[in-house]
């Protein structure tokens, strides 16, 4: 769980800082509840002083009986809770991208092509023993730039639940990483030790 603080400064400025992250076991709200307060009081910060709070629109975090942000108004009144705007905004972005027909149709063929490629640790290790052999291509033609945190070998990024954002960053990493994709998707079809069900599947998201 990220923690993140909005609060006024001594000029009288907003400033947004990320606080804490926390490993929680579950996500009741009951458990949220404890391990925020923990680490509000570890810094000496009172949840008297709380003028807000913003969560997703989980039932867990709004509800307004047992919800997160419900137990914290009990002990702040002025603690008022506000959906946050990021998930918001996916929530509409995924609303208006249902009534597309080919923008739904990309964002459901780039989640199968992520689930393929990453169901096995062995096909992760395919991609990115591929893309290893292309970025070392691509630095040596002058295709790619180098420098500190450039070209680093990871994985297909997957599409989030609560930020538009990720789906951006999924469609950059489709996109780097698009020609050893195609390299495991047909190492994949090509396999006869496979099910015809995983062939196929690795024929479908495959562009012709």
């Amino acid at each position: 769980m990220a923690i993140v603080l909005r609060f006024v400064d001594v000029y009288g400025v907003i400033r947004e800082r990320f606080f804490d992250i926390v490993n929680v076991f579950d996500t009741k709200s009951l458990t949220l509840k404890k391990e925020l307060s923990d680490v509000l009081t570890r810094n000496t910060l009172s949840i008297q002083n709380m003028r807000g709070q913003g969560y997703d629109g989980a039932s867990n975090m709004r509800g307004a009986f047992n919800g997160l942000q419900a137990l914290f108004l009990r002990d702040c009144p002025y603690a008022y809770y506000v959906h946050c705007f990021a998930h918001r905004l996916q929530l509409a972005l995924v609303g208006a991208a249902e009534k597309q027909d080919y923008v739904w149709e990309f964002f459901s063929m780039l989640a199968n092509v992520v689930n393929i490629v990453s169901g096995s640790s062995k096909r992760l290790s395919e991609l990115q023993t591929a893309h290893g052999i292309e970025v070392d291509h691509s630095v040596a033609s002058g295709e790619r730039e180098t420098g500190r945190g450039l070209n680093q070998i990871g994985n297909l990024q997957r599409a989030g639940s609560t930020r538009w954002s990720s789906h951006f960053n999924s469609v950059c990493s489709l996109i780097d990483k698009y020609g050893s994709i195609i390299i495991v998707l047909e190492s994949i079809n090509n396999c006869s030790t496979n099910s015809s069900a995983q062939r196929g599947e690795a024929r479908g998201p495959s562009p012709s």
